[in-house]
Protein backbone atom coordinates (compact mmCIF):
# COMPACT_ATOMS: atom_id res chain seq x y z
CA UNK A 1 0.00 0.00 0.00
CA UNK A 2 1.56 3.35 -0.84
CA UNK A 3 0.08 6.88 0.40
CA UNK A 4 1.92 9.91 -0.53
CA UNK A 5 1.95 12.49 2.61
CA UNK A 6 1.61 15.94 1.59
CA UNK A 7 3.68 19.47 3.16
CA UNK A 8 1.79 22.57 4.86
CA UNK A 9 2.90 25.99 5.65
CA UNK A 10 1.78 28.29 8.48
CA UNK A 11 0.10 31.37 6.56
CA UNK A 12 0.64 33.07 10.14
CA UNK A 13 1.93 31.56 13.80
CA UNK A 14 2.26 33.12 16.93
CA UNK A 15 3.58 31.77 20.70
CA UNK A 16 1.45 33.13 23.10
CA UNK A 17 2.02 30.62 26.44
CA UNK A 18 4.96 27.90 28.08
CA UNK A 19 3.02 24.82 29.03
CA UNK A 20 3.57 23.03 32.22
CA UNK A 21 4.81 20.37 30.39
CA UNK A 22 7.58 22.16 28.47
CA UNK A 23 5.68 22.19 25.17
CA UNK A 24 4.36 25.87 24.19
CA UNK A 25 0.63 27.14 23.45
CA UNK A 26 0.37 28.18 19.93
CA UNK A 27 -2.16 29.99 17.35
CA UNK A 28 -1.68 29.32 13.66
CA UNK A 29 -2.96 29.07 10.28
CA UNK A 30 -2.31 25.72 9.02
CA UNK A 31 -2.83 25.50 4.72
CA UNK A 32 -1.89 22.03 3.10
CA UNK A 33 -0.02 22.21 0.06
CA UNK A 34 0.46 19.39 -3.16
CA UNK A 35 4.27 18.80 -1.92
CA UNK A 36 4.27 14.95 -1.88
CA UNK A 37 6.70 12.39 0.07
CA UNK A 38 5.70 8.63 -0.67
CA UNK A 39 5.57 6.31 1.57
CA UNK A 40 5.04 2.59 1.36
CA UNK A 41 4.29 -0.44 3.23
CA UNK A 42 5.06 -4.04 2.47
CA UNK A 43 3.73 -6.75 4.86
CA UNK A 44 7.21 -9.47 5.13
CA UNK A 45 7.02 -12.64 6.78
CA UNK A 46 9.67 -14.42 8.42
CA UNK A 47 11.83 -11.35 8.97
CA UNK A 48 12.24 -8.18 11.04
CA UNK A 49 10.71 -4.57 9.75
CA UNK A 50 12.87 -2.57 8.07
CA UNK A 51 12.87 1.25 6.79
CA UNK A 52 14.39 2.31 3.56
CA UNK A 53 14.89 6.10 2.71
CA UNK A 54 15.62 7.78 -0.93
CA UNK A 55 15.45 10.82 -1.98
CA UNK A 56 16.42 13.74 0.13
CA UNK A 57 19.17 12.61 2.58
CA UNK A 58 17.50 11.99 6.24
CA UNK A 59 20.89 11.74 8.61
CA UNK A 60 19.44 9.55 10.99
CA UNK A 61 19.03 6.38 12.73
CA UNK A 62 15.68 3.74 11.35
CA UNK A 63 14.84 3.66 14.91
CA UNK A 64 14.79 7.67 15.03
CA UNK A 65 12.82 7.93 11.91
CA UNK A 66 9.35 9.16 12.25
CA UNK A 67 7.36 6.50 10.07
CA UNK A 68 9.10 3.73 12.59
CA UNK A 69 8.30 5.75 15.64
CA UNK A 70 4.16 5.67 14.19
CA UNK A 71 4.88 1.51 13.64
CA UNK A 72 6.51 1.33 17.01
CA UNK A 73 3.78 3.13 19.03
CA UNK A 74 1.39 1.46 17.36
CA UNK A 75 2.33 -1.99 18.09
CA UNK A 76 2.42 -1.27 21.94
CA UNK A 77 -1.52 -1.84 21.46
CA UNK A 78 -2.08 -3.60 18.59
CA UNK A 79 -0.51 -7.31 16.48
CA UNK A 80 1.61 -5.99 13.73
CA UNK A 81 3.14 -8.23 11.69
CA UNK A 82 6.70 -7.40 10.34
CA UNK A 83 7.01 -4.67 7.35
CA UNK A 84 9.22 -3.63 4.93
CA UNK A 85 8.64 0.38 4.72
CA UNK A 86 10.19 2.57 1.35
CA UNK A 87 10.04 6.11 2.18
CA UNK A 88 11.17 8.41 -0.49
CA UNK A 89 11.64 12.17 0.50
CA UNK A 90 10.86 15.10 -1.71
CA UNK A 91 9.87 17.41 1.30
CA UNK A 92 12.71 19.63 2.33
CA UNK A 93 13.71 18.76 6.02
CA UNK A 94 14.39 21.29 8.77
CA UNK A 95 11.84 23.29 6.13
CA UNK A 96 9.01 24.29 8.38
CA UNK A 97 6.82 22.41 5.90
CA UNK A 98 6.19 19.20 8.31
CA UNK A 99 7.29 16.55 5.98
CA UNK A 100 8.43 14.58 9.12
CA UNK A 101 5.04 15.20 10.64
CA UNK A 102 3.40 14.58 7.79
CA UNK A 103 5.30 11.22 7.41
CA UNK A 104 4.52 9.77 10.84
CA UNK A 105 0.35 10.79 10.45
CA UNK A 106 0.64 9.26 7.33
CA UNK A 107 2.02 6.08 8.80
CA UNK A 108 -0.38 5.99 11.16
CA UNK A 109 -3.01 6.15 8.76
CA UNK A 110 -1.66 3.58 6.38
CA UNK A 111 -1.10 0.95 9.31
CA UNK A 112 -4.89 1.69 10.65
CA UNK A 113 -6.25 1.03 7.12
CA UNK A 114 -3.85 -1.73 5.74
CA UNK A 115 -4.41 -3.86 8.70
CA UNK A 116 -7.94 -2.70 9.51
CA UNK A 117 -7.16 -1.82 12.59
CA UNK A 118 -10.27 0.34 12.99
CA UNK A 119 -8.92 3.37 14.60
CA UNK A 120 -11.39 6.54 14.45
CA UNK A 121 -9.91 9.61 13.36
CA UNK A 122 -9.68 11.30 16.58
CA UNK A 123 -8.07 8.34 17.76
CA UNK A 124 -5.47 8.96 15.43
CA UNK A 125 -4.99 12.48 15.92
CA UNK A 126 -4.74 11.27 19.56
CA UNK A 127 -1.63 8.87 18.72
CA UNK A 128 -0.02 11.15 15.81
CA UNK A 129 0.22 14.11 18.92
CA UNK A 130 2.82 11.77 20.68
CA UNK A 131 4.98 11.76 17.75
CA UNK A 132 5.17 15.59 17.37
CA UNK A 133 2.82 18.71 17.74
CA UNK A 134 2.06 19.23 14.12
CA UNK A 135 1.51 15.59 13.66
CA UNK A 136 -2.13 15.66 14.46
CA UNK A 137 -3.11 18.21 11.72
CA UNK A 138 -1.87 15.86 8.96
CA UNK A 139 -5.08 13.78 10.15
CA UNK A 140 -7.08 16.36 9.26
CA UNK A 141 -4.88 17.66 6.71
CA UNK A 142 -7.80 20.28 5.68
CA UNK A 143 -7.21 24.44 6.08
CA UNK A 144 -7.46 25.17 10.11
CA UNK A 145 -7.35 27.90 12.97
CA UNK A 146 -5.15 25.96 15.42
CA UNK A 147 -4.65 26.24 19.37
CA UNK A 148 -3.00 24.22 21.81
CA UNK A 149 0.13 22.68 20.96
CA UNK A 150 -1.42 22.79 17.30
CA UNK A 151 -4.11 19.31 17.81
CA UNK A 152 -7.10 21.71 18.86
CA UNK A 153 -8.34 22.91 15.05
CA UNK A 154 -11.13 24.80 13.89
CA UNK A 155 -12.19 24.93 9.95
CA UNK A 156 -11.09 27.76 8.12
CA UNK A 157 -12.73 28.59 5.17
CA UNK A 158 -9.77 29.66 2.45
CA UNK A 159 -9.95 30.55 -1.56
CA UNK A 160 -6.67 30.23 -2.47
CA UNK A 161 -7.79 29.78 -6.15
CA UNK A 162 -6.47 32.92 -6.96
CA UNK A 163 -2.91 32.37 -5.91
CA UNK A 164 -0.08 29.97 -7.38
CA UNK A 165 2.05 29.52 -4.11
CA UNK A 166 6.01 29.36 -4.49
CA UNK A 167 7.89 27.53 -2.12
CA UNK A 168 11.93 28.80 -1.54
CA UNK A 169 14.21 26.66 0.74
CA UNK A 170 17.85 27.30 0.93
CA UNK A 171 18.46 24.28 2.30
CA UNK A 172 19.58 25.83 6.05
CA UNK A 173 18.50 23.31 8.66
CA UNK A 174 16.63 25.24 11.56
CA UNK A 175 16.61 23.41 14.53
CA UNK A 176 12.96 24.24 16.67
CA UNK A 177 14.31 23.96 19.94
CA UNK A 178 17.09 26.62 19.11
CA UNK A 179 14.02 28.62 17.63
CA UNK A 180 11.29 28.01 20.19
CA UNK A 181 14.51 29.14 22.92
CA UNK A 182 14.77 32.66 21.07
CA UNK A 183 11.15 33.24 21.46
CA UNK A 184 9.33 35.15 24.96
CA UNK A 185 5.88 34.32 24.36
CA UNK A 186 3.24 37.20 23.93
CA UNK A 187 -0.28 37.26 23.37
CA UNK A 188 -0.84 40.51 22.14
CA UNK A 189 -1.24 40.05 18.60
CA UNK A 190 -3.12 40.53 15.60
CA UNK A 191 -6.18 37.39 15.93
CA UNK A 192 -5.50 35.22 12.99
CA UNK A 193 -8.33 33.97 12.49
CA UNK A 194 -10.16 37.25 11.85
CA UNK A 195 -6.71 38.07 9.05
CA UNK A 196 -7.17 34.80 7.74
CA UNK A 197 -10.86 36.47 6.55
CA UNK A 198 -9.03 39.76 5.31
CA UNK A 199 -8.19 40.08 1.46
CA UNK A 200 -4.98 38.56 1.11
CA UNK A 201 -3.69 41.71 -0.34
CA UNK A 202 -3.76 43.06 3.69
CA UNK A 203 -1.96 39.95 4.92
CA UNK A 204 1.36 41.56 4.51
CA UNK A 205 0.71 44.19 7.27
CA UNK A 206 -1.80 42.07 9.53
CA UNK A 207 -0.72 38.55 9.43
CA UNK A 208 2.74 37.58 11.33
CA UNK A 209 5.09 34.40 12.20
CA UNK A 210 6.85 35.34 15.28
CA UNK A 211 10.15 32.77 14.23
CA UNK A 212 10.97 35.18 11.46
CA UNK A 213 12.57 37.95 13.78
CA UNK A 214 15.01 35.46 15.79
CA UNK A 215 15.77 33.24 12.26
CA UNK A 216 16.57 36.04 9.98
CA UNK A 217 18.81 37.56 12.50
CA UNK A 218 20.72 34.74 12.84
CA UNK A 219 20.23 33.72 8.72
CA UNK A 220 20.29 37.31 6.82
CA UNK A 221 19.79 35.07 3.75
CA UNK A 222 16.17 33.69 4.18
CA UNK A 223 14.99 37.22 5.41
CA UNK A 224 16.53 38.03 1.41
CA UNK A 225 14.11 35.79 0.32
CA UNK A 226 11.18 36.97 1.28
CA UNK A 227 12.17 40.87 0.28
CA UNK A 228 13.31 39.32 -3.24
CA UNK A 229 9.26 37.88 -3.43
CA UNK A 230 7.78 40.66 -2.53
CA UNK A 231 10.14 42.87 -4.61
CA UNK A 232 8.84 40.03 -7.61
CA UNK A 233 5.07 41.33 -6.71
CA UNK A 234 3.94 38.53 -4.61
CA UNK A 235 0.43 39.71 -2.61
CA UNK A 236 1.92 38.23 0.32
CA UNK A 237 5.03 36.61 1.64
CA UNK A 238 6.07 34.91 5.01
CA UNK A 239 8.46 32.21 6.07
CA UNK A 240 6.46 28.95 7.69
CA UNK A 241 7.15 27.45 10.96
CA UNK A 242 10.16 27.74 12.39
CA UNK A 243 11.99 27.92 8.67
CA UNK A 244 13.92 28.22 6.09
CA UNK A 245 11.53 27.87 3.77
CA UNK A 246 9.55 31.10 3.02
CA UNK A 247 6.25 30.85 0.43
CA UNK A 248 5.34 33.47 -1.26
CA UNK A 249 1.18 34.10 -3.43
CA UNK A 250 1.41 35.74 -6.64
CA UNK A 251 -1.60 36.14 -8.76
CA UNK A 252 -1.89 32.92 -11.36
CA UNK A 253 -2.40 35.31 -14.33
CA UNK A 254 1.22 37.28 -13.71
CA UNK A 255 4.62 35.61 -14.57
CA UNK A 256 6.83 36.81 -11.43
CA UNK A 257 10.71 37.15 -12.55
CA UNK A 258 13.00 36.12 -9.34
CA UNK A 259 16.30 34.52 -9.60
CA UNK A 260 17.73 32.50 -6.41
CA UNK A 261 20.75 30.06 -6.24
CA UNK A 262 20.72 27.12 -8.25
CA UNK A 263 21.21 25.18 -4.96
CA UNK A 264 18.34 26.43 -3.36
CA UNK A 265 15.04 24.28 -3.60
CA UNK A 266 12.87 26.17 -5.32
CA UNK A 267 8.64 24.65 -6.24
CA UNK A 268 5.56 26.13 -7.98
CA UNK A 269 2.75 24.59 -6.64
CA UNK A 270 -0.98 24.97 -7.93
CA UNK A 271 -3.36 26.33 -4.93
CA UNK A 272 -4.45 23.13 -2.58
CA UNK A 273 -7.76 22.37 -2.52
CA UNK A 274 -9.59 25.54 -0.14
Amino acid sequence: MVLFPNCKINLGLHIVGKRSDGFHDLETIFYPLPLYDALEVVHIKDSATTLHVTGITIDAHAEDNICMKAYRLLQQTHQLPAVQIHLHKNIPSGAGLGGGSADGAFMLQLLNKKFALGLSSEQLMELSLQLGSDCPFFIYNQPCFALGRGEQMQPVTLNLSAYTIILVNPKIHINTGWAFAQLQPNRQHNNLLQVAQQPVETWRADMTNDFEVPVFAAYPEIAKIKETLYNAGAAYASMTGTGSTVFALFDKNTTPAFHFPLYYFVQTLVHAES
